[in-house]
């Protein structure tokens, strides 16, 4: 098992490298995020004893679960899934370094007051919805940089760059104007010069379109399937923390 998640990460390693030299970018330009949802603590370990040092949860409470045993190897957490007000006190509790699916003001005030309450900032990215789809969470594309401008006034928050999850399509076009949207909309907010905000990282791309991703600008791939193996739920089940 051991061997197959260390063979899994060397293949998506590659992967990205080949994605880059395509793109004419350096590998160094990426990193590559695991994402952790439903895989066992155990299985966890094993990737991080592999090398890898970036992973992700979708929901509080499998951060809570895995916090213990997972803290006794150095390793960076972000948190991707749809975030409830309700959580946010919680998820404060679990050393998360990135809310990467910061996708509206009220979510951000209620992070901004509890970080302010505890004496801590926060790294945040905002998600938006390029595909358009209702199933999807993010901000509307066209909304994106009033967002961006309203939590830049939040003194906890770091905004850093983007997110977004790229339509479900074995069309490679629709995917990739997924991406390229959030391209154009990271170049939008950065020529608006608004102070305090970097807009460094595209976290877009996952198992299955990760190379289309890194063609067009992606900082951050978010990889779980092609290490850990397919999972028995439907992987919309993982982004609402509702259920």
């Amino acid at each position: 098992m051991n061997n197959d998640i260390r063979t899994n990460i060397e293949s998506i390693l590659n992967r990205i490298a080949c994605a880059c030299d395509r793109a004419g970018r350096s590998q160094n330009e990426v990193q590559l995020l695991l994402a952790t949802k439903t895989v066992s603590e155990a299985r966890i370990l094993m990737a991080l004893n592999a090398g890898c040092t970036l992973i992700a949860e979708n929901r509080v409470q499998e951060l809570k679960e895995k916090h213990h045993a997972l803290s006794a190897i150095a390793h960076t957490r972000h948190f991707i899934g749809h975030l409830q007000t309700n959580k946010v006190k919680e998820l404060l509790k679990y050393d998360v370094a990135c809310l990467q699916s910061l996708d509206r003001l009220e979510l951000a005030q209620k992070l901004d007051e509890r970080l302010a309450t505890a004496g801590r900032t926060m790294d945040v990215l905002i998600q938006v919805n390029t595909s358009n789809e209702k199933s999807k969470f993010g901000v509307q594309p066209k909304r994106a940089l009033e967002l961006v401008n309203d939590v830049a006034q939040l003194k906890q928050l770091k905004i850093r760059g983007l997110m977004t999850i790229g339509v479900f399509s074995s069309d490679a076009h629709q995917v990739r104007q997924c991406f390229r949207l959030l391209k154009s909309l990271q170049e939008t907010i950065r020529q608006a010069g608004i102070q305090g905000v970097v807009m460094k990282e595209l976290s877009m791309g996952m198992s299955g379109d990760l190379e289309i991703a890194v063609e067009e600008g992606a900082t951050i791939v978010r990889v779980g399937t092609a290490v850990f193996g397919k999972r028995t739920t439907e992987d919309s089940y993982y982004w609402n923390e509702n259920k």
